[in-house]
């Protein structure tokens, strides 16, 4: 029912499409159209996804729901921001599910399964950054450990950038 693959460099389109779909989902209404629409343009593309997955610091999965791609994440281990409690910290860059499995646990699975696979290589601990008017993926983190540590400015275009938390989660 459901799965959770490592991506490889021939997902590079699925993934573009569904980090296409995701963050609009979640970021579309955080700046104007054309921003986003820029920022999706350059950041979400087949080839921009493949150079990613050829890169072997970034480690993309893919979330399966009844055979179908509903969510991913990306991680780099040991990937320390200044100030972090040691180099052995995970940051992880995205991880999102379609809207219309929000409410599913689809989510809290895909999180557990990174938690695990980051202790498994020798992990202490996890950051993010989290858009500060996303209350319900805040909500999320919390319920899972996170606390914010410090804050970040996410830049989407330009002349627009969104206010971030940076939030953290020891092991």
């Amino acid at each position: 029912m459901i799965s959770i693959v490592k991506a490889q460099v021939k997902d590079a389109a699925l993934l573009a499409g569904l980090a296409t779909q995701t963050f609009i989902e979640s970021h579309g209404h955080s700046a104007a159209a054309a921003d986003i629409d820029a920022y999706v343009a350059k950041n979400y593309t087949p080839a921009m996804l493949q150079a990613e997955l050829e890169d072997p610091d970034n480690i993309y999965h893919i979330q399966y729901y009844h055979k179908l791609p509903v969510g991913f994440s990306k991680i780099i281990l040991n990937s320390p921001y200044e100030g972090s409690p040691g180099n052995a910290v995970t940051k992880l860059e995205r991880i999102y599910l379609l809207k219309s499995y929000y409410g599913t646990n689809l989510g809290p699975a895909l999180m557990d399964f990174l938690i695990h696979l980051m202790k498994k290589e020798k992990q202490t601990g996890v950051w993010l950054y989290v858009w500060k008017e996303n209350n319900r993926a805040i909500r999320f983190y919390e319920k899972k450990g996170f606390t914010i540590t410090g804050s970040y400015d996410f830049p989407i275009s330009a002349t627009h950038s969104n206010p971030n938390h940076r939030m953290l989660l020891k092991f």
